[in-house]
């Protein structure tokens, strides 16, 4: 009976053992199945990019700036160097090109040291190798479970099997993220160290190699201890297995370690507004791709014209703020005490943006004013030098305008003198653009005076009435019809009636008027009331689709007003217009984007659209090299264009802009202001770069009296263009080969063939000899001999719309 129930009671045992383990065995094949039912295969990462940056270059190769998701630059595996490879691999997985994606043995030994690490109460230790790495990074969370590790373990054999071991260590080395923002040794190197992986010294690469077992615990500056010895532990590692030499190893342990003290985006930064407005085009040629793409993109910018024209813009806008006198401190303390620059430095943190001392300007620094006379008391200034003097010049500036007292803070900055000058940041605002005429190639673009107070880019959002800056497309249409430089257009009174039935009477700026007068005077003094006449004689309609033609604006109404430049536009815009006046009449586009490459090198966008010849792709075979079109389309006869800009440099020679002379070297241009003095322009060229700047206020209020685009403007294009052409030998403009050239007043002036004066009166011989000719000849506007005075024109009536209420200056 006992023996019964002793085999009744195994049974029974048995049965529920069984079910025990198949109910075990049934529950982990479910769990087995919801765990890896969503499980990537591993081909899926065969394509796998990680998010790159990308990266801009100016024209000389200087990086200027990047756009990202994630700061990556990524480096195909045969480009990185060898021993960055074996740091990282010495730092963790040594084993990496024998195992087969899950390292049994280091795990085990990560398991064993665990135990001691638990009862010490110390960091415990993965044992994932470089493999499981990339599984858990790119396909995987980062949550802490045994079911996401039974997961990676999987992945990683998997990834073995889609993947070799180069493209595994390539993806590992491009996805790490190594902090200081920076995801991929190619980032970090740049980074941390302002190098490219291929200039990073042993010990650099050992420290990057550091970062992956966690970038805060080896911060190069809060935990440089601890940096340094994990560094120097894995140089001892790369000994240990013969990837360097002894001697090698103990070199890098003794460097210190160095690091830039915050990750940059270029170090070149003074192409802010440059890299903005690339940043806007790009998006609307690649979307957001330009995040995460790696696109490598060349632009059109010259690193040393952009620094000279920020400084230029800058220079002028603070000259011009001067003139207008001093608005006052930006704060004040009601007593100088011990502490007092923790208390200035609250005040400055609370300041409005455009009042804070600009990025731009490193050198101006607060200071505290002691006495109304001009003693000042630095807050950042070694031991015994954080006291001085304002200049004397710059005391009677301020007390001209809102004072000086005890307890101001003010900006300053040390001339070359050693004394401290007085610093406001200006109201006013303006922009600079300079354009290569015979590519389009923006080389230079500042959009405001200060990027770091106001992104708005004043170069090519800001559209604005050019004022008198319009008039030489004017001129340019006129020369196009019957109109030659021998031509005369009476410069008097004349008068409009507008719709509303009021009376029109654009007035020349020195409010007199001279007469019959060539082209050539009309444009180079700018009168206004002689290029509403050649308008009005040109008509309307046709001035305006020329003008437009030309790309001067992107649309014109046919009212006359229009001729004196009431017709918004951009520094941008017209800048790149006057290029015609350069190029022989070619309208080229303004670009700031040269070539586009994806990260396999590809060009996926290139601004030269234009065709190469047969010969391009030839071997060199001692015949004459292929030409080229010229880039942009023919907008202007070539003459045409040469006669306006020979007036343009009667302008610079003789006129609104003499001051330029002092530029030593063939220059033209035009000065523009608007009612009221409202906007200031000048827009000029030499042979080989055409340059417009704009001043004006954000709020489009008036400059103040007198304020013209010959004393706002043209000082600035002036400096600008005395850096740019440093050094660089003179050049005459070239002259169109069919042209016809004859004496006018004084003037070589260019003529069309056909449309050059013809003598009409000859003197009569004499015993003494032939008389030289009387030259004499007919005016394009009333067909009579020009030396004769054209008669006075009544007013006339005709249906106008009258946009432009008050005067419109030059």
């Amino acid at each position: 009976m006992f023996v019964k129930s002793t085999e009744r009671w195994f049974a029974m045992a048995g049965v529920v053992l069984m079910s025990t383990v198949a109910v075990a065995g049934f529950a982990i094949a479910i769990y087995a199945a919801w765990l890896f039912h969503d499980l990537p295969d591993g081909n899926e990462i065969v394509d796998y990019r990680p998010p790159t940056s990308t990266r801009l270059f100016a024209w000389d190769g200087t990086l200027i700036g990047e756009f990202a998701q994630e700061r990556r630059i990524f480096i195909p595996y045969n480009r990185i160097p060898d021993r960055v490879g074996k740091a990282f691999l010495a730092a963790e997985d040594r084993n990496f090109f024998n195992h087969s994606g899950v390292d049994v043995g280091g795990l085990s030994r990560a398991m064993m040291k665990n135990v001691a690490n638990f009862v010490q109460g110390r960091r415990l230790e993965g044992g994932s190798t470089i493999t499981q790495q990339v599984a858990k990074n790119v396909l995987l969370s980062n949550e802490q479970t045994i079911g996401r590790k039974l997961k990676e373990f999987i992945l990683a054999r998997r990834l073995e099997t889609s993947l070799s071991k180069e493209q595994i260590l390539e993806l590992y080395l491009n996805d790490i993220y190594l902090g200081y923002r920076s995801n991929g040794i190619g980032t970090a190197a740049y980074n941390y160290f302002g190098k490219s992986v291929d200039q990073l010294t042993l010990a650099e690469t050992a420290y990057l190699a550091a970062l992956p077992k966690g970038p805060h615990n080896y911060h190069p500056i809060r935990r440089k201890e601890q940096a340094i010895a994990r560094r120097n532990w894995i140089l001892g590692e790369m000994a240990k297995v013969g990837w360097v030499t002894r001697a090698e190893a103990e070199a890098a342990m003794r460097e210190d370690l160095v690091v830039q003290s915050a990750p940059q985006r270029a170090k070149y930064r003074d192409a802010d507004f440059f890299v903005s407005e690339v940043e806007r085009r790009s998006k609307a040629l690649f979307g957001e791709d330009i995040y995460s793409a790696g696109y490598y993109m060349k632009t059109t910018l010259d690193p040393r014209l952009q620094t000279a024209a920020r400084i230029a813009l800058m220079d002028g806008l603070e000259m011009y703020d001067r003139r207008h006198g001093w608005r006052g401190a930006w704060g004040h303390l009601n007593g100088i005490n011990e502490g007092w620059q923790q208390e200035a430095a609250a005040v400055e943190t609370k300041l409005p943006e455009h009042r804070k001392a600009p990025f731009e300007r490193p050198d101006w620094q607060v200071a505290v004013v002691e006495r109304a006379s001009g003693s000042i008391r630095l807050a950042e200034a070694p031991a015994g030098e954080n006291h001085g003097n304002l200049r004397g010049s710059d005391v009677a500036w301020a007390q001209g305008g809102a004072g000086l007292k005890a307890g101001d803070l003010i900006y300053v900055a040390r001339d070359a003198t050693g004394a401290y000058a007085l610093k406001q940041v200006p109201a006013v605002n303006g922009a600079l653009v300079a354009v290569d005429p015979w590519t389009g190639r923006v080389v230079a673009m500042v959009g405001g005076y200060s990027y770091s107070l106001s992104k708005f880019n004043r170069a090519t959002q800001a559209k604005r009435q050019p004022g008198s800056a319009i008039k030489p497309f004017i001129y340019a249409t006129a020369l196009e019809g019957d109109f030659t430089p021998a031509s005369i257009v009476v410069d008097g009174p004349i008068t409009f009636k507008g719709a509303n039935g009021e009376a029109w009477s654009p007035k020349n700026y020195s409010r007199t008027y001279y007469g019959p007068q060539t082209l050539r005077k009309g444009l180079e003094l700018s009168r206004n009331a002689m290029t509403v006449r050649l308008a009005d004689k040109v008509g309307m309609k046709t001035v305006a689709a020329k003008v437009v033609q030309y790309g001067a604006v992107d649309s014109m109404e046919p009212y006359l007003s229009n001729a004196l430049g009431s017709t918004e536009t951009t520094p941008y815009q017209l800048t790149a217009a006057y290029s015609a006046f350069v190029n022989g009449g070619r309208r080229v586009k303004p670009h700031l984007i040269e070539l586009v490459q994806d990260y396999q090198g590809k060009v996926v966008y290139r601004a030269d659209q234009r065709k190469c010849p047969t010969g391009c792709t030839r071997a060199f075979d001692g015949t004459e090299s292929p030409r080229l079109v010229p880039d942009g389309q023919q907008v202007m006869d070539p003459i045409v264009a040469y006669q306006i800009n020979s007036f343009l440099q009667g302008v610079v020679q003789r006129g609104t802009a003499a001051k330029a002379n002092v530029l030593g070297r063939p220059v033209g241009g035009k000065t523009g202001t608007t009612n009221e003095y409202r906007s200031a322009w000048f827009v000029g060229f030499t042979p080989d770069l055409v340059t417009g700047v704009f001043v004006g206020f954000d709020d489009n209020r008036s400059l103040g009296d007198s304020e013209t685009g010959g004393s706002a403007a043209l000082p600035i294009f002036i400096d600008f263009m005395a850096t740019a052409n440093k050094n660089k030998p003179i050049k005459a403009f070239r002259k169109p080969k069919d042209a016809v050239f004859v004496s006018i007043r004084g003037h070589e002036e260019a003529f069309r063939p056909g449309t050059e004066p013809k003598p009409i009166e000859r003197a009569p011989s004499s015993d003494d000899g032939p008389k030289p000719y009387n030259e004499v000849w007919r005016d394009g506007l009333t067909g009579q001999p020009a030396n004769q005075a054209a008669p006075q024109e009544a007013p006339k009536k005709k249906k106008y719309v009258d946009e432009i209420e008050e005067e419109v200056l030059y």
